[in-house]
């Protein structure tokens, strides 16, 4: 059973393994049954559209822009998790699919620690970027005007933690052959620790880092930002001096965008929690009692692993459809806009005619009263008309 960093399911409590290279006695081999082979084909369907959503995504954050004063750091922060989710896609789902269909591990002893490296790797990186977009959206809402450089310094320390990590996995895991009729070779952590209290101590802790501290952290960031915007709606008060109109209108698009960016992130972190919840929960099950697994059918696992991998399509769908409502809201604003310039414009010219006009009026019946103060004479001198 793979949970975050465990061992594949097949593997009964009590069945008794070795280091790499020992043959040891055990019990039933496993077997690619009917519900693996349903978990090959969701996963495979799973991995199509994650890369392709991720990679779509992963050039449009990417591409060239027009220049602007402050660009938007949201762009770059959802091209680290593009990354991230393109890790899990590549490194997770093709190794869950190819364990399940060979049940033993083929790859030998290297390749065994490397991609259970690899593998916690990439899961470490898909729960530390969101935190890191929950930091980022916090400083835009707290501090708007305040300039958030340390956006890089965060994403490199999410990189650098989940590498660090996920180190302790190029020691714990090794090949490990069972004595048999049957050559049966499989890649596990079993003889690494000296007591059962240890493994469950590094599987807490795996646990914590992966799931509930990055949620911990998540939930203060998205509730000091409802708190601080429902402060602040709440001081907005309806009237306001005639100042401050145009500048209240000046920032709304801009506050429309942080709204939407805001939301964006939102659904990630509610995403996250739908999707690993419950499969985090049946590993903590499973950690202090290994004996569930003769409790909960096979099938269970399944569904919450595929569940969990299900995290990694939707944040490109979810991204796709923020540019898309961004696009459509910046479409509105220039009509909005041309309108308003029309309407203004409208105005100004019949006011420059009536001047005109005004100044004509004038022009004449000044010229009119000219004529008639000026006295006509007659060539005659001494007699007028």
């Amino acid at each position: 059973m793979s949970l975050g960093n465990g061992t594949p399911r097949g593997l009964a409590a009590g069945e008794i393994w070795a280091g790499s290279g020992v043959e040891v006695e055990g019990s039933e081999l496993p077997t690619f049954s009917a519900a693996a082979k349903v978990r090959v084909g969701v996963t495979i369907v799973l991995f199509v559209s994650s890369a392709g959503g991720n990679l779509a995504m992963l050039w449009s954050v990417t591409r060239p822009r027009p220049s602007q004063l402050r660009p938007s750091p949201v762009p770059r922060l959802f091209a680290h998790l593009a990354a991230a989710d393109l890790l899990v896609t590549f490194v997770v789902m093709p190794l869950d699919a190819t364990w399940n269909i060979t049940v033993q591990w083929l790859a030998g002893d290297i390749a065994c620690r490397t991609l259970m490296f690899l593998k916690l790797m990439a899961m470490y990186a898909a729960a530390f970027l969101p935190v890191v977009i929950g930091l980022d959206r916090q400083e835009a809402v707290l501090r708007p005007l305040a300039p958030r450089s340390a956006g890089r310094k965060l994403l490199g320390a999410a990189w650098g933690l989940s590498f660090l990590l996920a180190l302790p996995q190029l020691f714990l895991f090794h090949t490990a052959q069972r004595a048999g009729p049957v050559p049966f070779t499989q890649c596990i952590t079993k003889g690494s620790f000296k007591a059962q209290w240890q493994e469950t101590t590094y599987n807490l802790f795996t646990f914590c880092c992966l799931f509930l501290l990055p949620l911990t952290a998540m939930t203060i960031c998205y509730s000091r930002i409802v708190l601080s915007v429902s402060s602040s709606q709440t001081r907005k008060g309806s009237h306001a001096p005639v100042g401050e109109f145009a500048l209240r209108r000046s920032s709304d698009n801009r506050s429309r965008v942080r709204v939407r960016a805001l939301r964006l992130a939102l659904l990630v972190l509610l995403t996250f929690v739908l999707c690993w919840t419950p499969y985090y929960l049946l590993g903590l099950w499973y950690w202090f009692s290994p004996t569930m697994l003769t409790e909960v059918p096979p099938s269970l696992s399944h569904i919450l692993f595929l569940f969990g991998l299900l995290n990694a399509p939707l944040d490109p769908l979810l991204y796709g459809a923020f540019t898309l409502g961004c696009r459509r809201r910046h479409q509105e604003l220039s009509i909005d806009s041309s309108r308003e310039k029309g309407s203004e414009r409208m105005p100004h010219q019949e006011t420059q005619a009536l001047r005109q006009l005004e100044v004509q009026t004038n022009v004449a019946a000044r010229t009119g009263e000219i004529k008639e103060d000026i006295p006509i004479t007659s060539t005659c001198p001494g007699q007028s008309i």
